[in-house]
C-alpha cells in the first residue's frame, strides 16, 4: 500500500514537472515572438513614446486595423469598417475565460458612459455552443454588439494569443492601444481619452 502511494506521488510530481517545463517553454517562445515583432506586442503605457501612424493595414500600433465581416449573436452582419469615424473597443473573449468574465462589467460601464463602440468578438470555436454565449450575454446584461467567430477567422487575423485581448482603434481606423489580458474601467477610460 505504501509503495502504491509512493508511486502515485512520484508520478504526480513527474507529471507536474513536465507540465511546468512545457508551460515555461511556451511562455518563452511567446516572449521571443513578441520581441521579434511576429506577434502582438505589449501595449504602450501612458507617458511612453507616441504611436507612429501608418496607412498600412496591420496589427501594430498606428497601423489600420484589419477589416473583417462576421455575424452578430442576433444574426446581423457586422463589419469593422462600418464603424469608421467612431472610436472602437475591439475585444476578443470567451465565456469560459475568468479574466474575460471579470472584464465584461467594466466594458458595459464604459459603453454606457462614453461615446465608444464596443465590438466583443466571441471566440465561438472554443465555446460548447451559441446558446452558452446567449445565456452569458443575458447574465451580464451586455448591450453592446457581440460578434460571433465560429471558425476562428478573426482570431487568426488578429493573432490573438492571450484572453482577453483588446484593440483600441481610433476614429480613423488605426490601432492606438493593444492590451493582452483584462483591463479595468480606469485603464479603459485612460486609453479611450488618448484617442480621437
Amino acid at each position: 500500500m505504501k509503495k502504491t502511494i509512493f508511486i502515485v506521488i512520484m508520478l504526480g510530481m513527474f507529471g507536474w514537472a513536465i507540465f511546468a517545463f512545457v508551460n515555461n517553454s511556451n511562455q518563452q517562445e511567446a516572449e521571443e515572438e513578441n520581441l521579434q515583432g511576429n506577434r502582438i506586442t505589449t501595449p504602450l503605457q501612458q507617458g511612453s513614446e507616441e504611436v507612429t501612424e501608418s496607412d498600412e493595414v496591420g496589427l501594430e500600433q498606428g497601423q489600420i486595423a484589419p477589416d473583417f465581416e462576421v455575424k452578430t449573436l442576433e444574426g446581423d452582419t457586422a463589419q469593422l469598417s462600418d464603424y469608421r469615424g467612431e472610436r472602437v473597443f475591439l475585444n476578443f473573449w470567451a465565456t469560459w475565460c475568468p479574466p474575460c468574465r471579470a472584464e465584461i462589467p467594466d466594458m458595459q460601464k464604459l459603453y454606457d458612459e462614453k461615446d465608444v463602440e464596443i465590438l466583443a468578438v466571441n471566440m465561438t470555436a472554443s465555446e460548447s455552443g451559441q446558446q452558452v454565449v446567449a445565456d452569458f450575454v443575458d447574465e451580464f446584461d451586455m448591450t453592446f454588439p457581440v460578434l460571433m467567430d465560429p471558425e476562428g477567422d478573426v482570431l487568426d487575423t488578429y493573432q490573438v494569443v492571450a484572453y482577453p485581448t483588446t484593440y483600441m482603434i481610433d476614429s480613423n481606423g488605426r490601432t492606438q492601444f493593444i492590451s493582452l489580458g483584462a483591463m479595468n474601467h480606469d485603464q479603459m477610460l485612460q486609453q479611450l481619452e488618448r484617442m480621437e
